[in-house]
């Protein structure tokens, strides 16, 4: 059923990201599943470099914050096996790497939000903290970590 929403608004998930350190990309514990932060990777590698209200505008972090969650729902399908399973999208933490005076993280993060809505509907309503922050790693502008209740 979510992959038929996916493909109706012409979303193809990318394969999920390996982590490059010492970590996992998805926990799962008592019906939820915690993702790790995940980073805005095409093709396997950050695109995208810099700092919102400086070299990256508003419109293009945005995009990067899609990306981010497109990536947390293909680790996901690939830990839950389908993302039928997910019953509910509980809290999406964003950080945005900020230049000095940026201070429109919510904006950003709202491109993520609409997204989870449009895939999963009221379910894809969720709890959110949109943090400004100094720096990312690999230089990218934004980095999201979900947590979702699933079905066993």
């Amino acid at each position: 059923m979510i992959d038929e929403k996916l493909r109706a608004l012409g979303i193809e998930l990318p394969l999920p990201a390996e982590p490059s350190f010492n970590y996992v990309p998805i926990t799962l514990h008592g019906g939820v599943a915690y993702v790790s932060g995940q980073m805005p990777k095409v093709d396997g590698a950050v695109r995208v470099f810099g700092k919102a209200g400086a070299e990256v505008d508003l419109e293009t972090a945005r995009e990067q914050a899609r990306i981010c969650i497109l990536q947390g729902l293909s680790c996901l399908r690939a830990e839950l096996g389908s993302l039928d399973r997910i019953t509910r999208v509980l809290k999406i933490n964003g950080y945005v790497a900020s230049a000095p005076g940026f201070n429109a993280q919510p904006k950003v993060l709202d491109a993520a939000s609409d997204l989870l809505v449009e895939i999963f509907g009221d379910a894809g309503l969720h709890a959110r903290a949109a943090i400004g922050v100094a720096e990312l790693p690999r230089n990218a502008v934004v980095e999201i970590e979900m947590t979702v209740a699933f079905r066993d």
